[in-house]
């Protein structure tokens, strides 16, 4: 291979987008170069935000052979990979943790590629040029959040600290019908998901699942609703523009499945998800009226369903919540890389992670033997029954 040139872009619009895509991040939703520009293009990222884009091309030979989403960040909010304490404590010695390198896709936590492209020895020279930006910057260090695990192992290989989390996920396994899903849980969880089901459907109006052109401006405005609603709640300023939303309509909305519940002809509670390949990705949420097990079925359960209905492999359901579990969603591991330039906070992160992926494996092994599947005969036999 040719000596690698890596550059770093202000704005992702420096780059076409069949070049992006190109070298595989089409392939996710989120990594689509029509995701990253909708978020710059609408002001959720950018100038007065904390994200600033600083998107890293490499290329060999005159051709470009690797990209990766970056941003500088003056904060760490909207990470979901929480390092506010390693801030905390570097800060208190007098260091200064921002700005730091952020590779990763915005308010997001969904894996995906951070290092896209199909040569690793490409790869690897993304994680080098991090940290040589990183040095001459004078960055604190770079953090790729959200990586896939083979992302995760080369970049242990390259000195990166690999962190270990876990999501709840459902996964597929040939299901043809909702009922075949239940029918591998034990008889109390199924009974209960059944009554959940019978009471969210029951709240006076209907549930219609909505992707491509069934998507109207008048949807987004619903939803807008309920995004900020539940975005003031949980962090106080939602941090997606309205013209997101309709930069999304204008260039994604075929990966694009709004599950809506109306109420009179009018919406009153939806759950946005971004499809994949071979998997539906929940994102968020919302409402203007209350009814009980609305949220679990507009967000899990129609999920569900859609994946079933359309063959697809899995359903992510964001970060957090463990009352994913009774419904199906098992824990499944996530990766993130961290390199911090102060070999003292280096080796204290270092230590701290070690201790972390634990505890974290442990806690994936309890509630994977918590959850709602049967062990045992099949469903309808005596034993099962018994175990309601």
């Amino acid at each position: 291979m040719s000596e690698l040139a890596v550059s770093v872009l202000s704005s992702i619009h420096a780059i076409p987008a069949e070049q992006w895509d190109g070298l595989g991040a089409g392939d996710n939703p989120f990594t689509r170069h029509a995701f990253l520009a909708a978020l710059e293009d609408s002001g959720s990222v950018g100038k007065g935000t904390g994200w600033d884009p600083a998107h890293l091309v490499a290329s060999a030979g005159g051709q470009v052979a690797g990209v990766a989403p970056c941003y500088l960040k003056s904060h760490s909010q909207g990470e979901y990979i929480f390092d506010h304490g390693w801030a905390q404590a570097w800060e208190r010695a007098g260091g200064r943790y921002y700005p730091k390198l952020q590779c990763a896709v915005p308010f997001t936590p969904v894996t995906g590629p951070r290092l896209i492209a199909p040569d690793p020895q490409v790869r690897r020279g993304l994680l080098q040029a991090m940290t040589a930006l990183a040095g001459k910057a004078g960055l604190s260090g770079v953090h790729v959040t959200f990586c896939t695990a083979a992302e995760a192992e080369l970049g242990r290989e390259a000195g990166f600290l690999p962190r270990l989390s876990e999501q709840f996920h459902w996964i597929n396994r040939g299901y043809a019908s909702f009922d075949d899903f239940l029918a591998e849980l034990s008889s109390r969880k199924r009974k209960a998901i059944r009554r959940e089901r019978e009471r969210a459907q029951a709240f006076g109006g209907t549930i219609r699942s909505l992707t491509g052109d069934e998507i109207l401006p008048r949807h987004w405005d619903a939803f807008w609703r309920f995004y900020q609603d539940t975005g003031s709640r949980k962090w106080g300023r939602p941090y997606l523009t309205r013209a997101f939303f309709a930069r999304l309509h204008d260039t994604m909305r075929d990966a694009c499945l709004l599950v809506l519940a109306e109420r009179d002809g009018q919406p009153v509670a939806g759950a946005l998800n971004l499809l994949g390949p071979d998997a539906v990705y929940g994102r968020y949420w919302g409402c203007t009226e209350d009814h009980p097990f609305l949220h679990f079925e507009l967000c899990y359960h129609r999920a569900i369903d859609w994946a079933i209905a359309h063959g697809l492999s899995r359903v992510e359901a964001g970060a957090q919540g463990e009352h994913k579990l009774a419904r199906g969603y098992l824990p499944s591991p996530t990766h993130s890389l961290h390199w911090l330039a102060d070999p003292g906070l280096h080796a204290a992160v270092a230590d701290y992670l070690a201790r972390e992926a634990e505890a974290v494996d442990e806690d994936m092994t309890l509630l994977t033997a918590m959850g709602p599947f049967r062990r045992g005969p099949l469903p309808g036999s005596e034993q099962d029954e018994e175990e309601g």
